[in-house]
């Protein structure tokens, strides 16, 4: 589940009802708790195209978006932004089918192979710290890598003798 692309969705469904087609659907995180989880700021810029204030716009937006499972509470603030408040009951419904499935909701990418070189320590030299910490930054992104379906060959090679 990917809250911002439903969200996103969501309000250009409302804008098509509205009768604005291939508008920009400008969702954002609100920066502050007090004005929800995301705002939508696109009825300003809307405001010269349909030739009507960016706060009554807001308004219909507000009652044209379908939001009713997933919001408690929609507002319009300021000049036209719209404060989105996720319910919370529906919230924590999400993160529960999250714990459930095996692949926590994230999806495989179309494969590619992908070759990781890991830290190729000098063995001429004496091993140190730097190269245990690199090698697990290694390991980490080779299983990210496999976990999104990519095949991934790990390279580790002797590194320079210095003769």
């Amino acid at each position: 589940m990917n809250i911002h692309a439903l969200l996103v969705s969501r309000f250009t469904e409302a804008l098509d009802a509205l009768g604005v087609e291939n508008a920009p659907v400008p969702v954002a995180k609100s920066a502050r708790p007090e004005f929800g989880e995301y705002q939508f700021n696109g009825a300003m810029a809307l405001a010269k195209q349909l030739k009507q204030k960016p706060r009554d716009i807001a308004e219909k937006i507000v009652s044209l978006v379908k939001l009713d499972d997933v919001a408690s509470k929609l507002e319009v603030a300021g000049p036209g932004f719209i404060n989105v408040h996720l319910n919370d009951v529906w919230l924590a419904n999400q993160c529960e089918l999250a714990l459930h499935d095996p692949r926590i909701g994230v999806a495989k990418e179309k494969p590619k192979t992908v070759v990781v070189d890991y830290s190729s320590p000098n063995l001429a030299k004496e091993m140190h710290v730097g190269h245990l910490r690199t090698t697990i930054i290694g390991d980490a992104v080779v299983k990210v890598l496999e976990f999104l379906g990519h095949k991934v060959i790990r390279q580790n090679h002797m590194g320079d003798w210095g003769t």
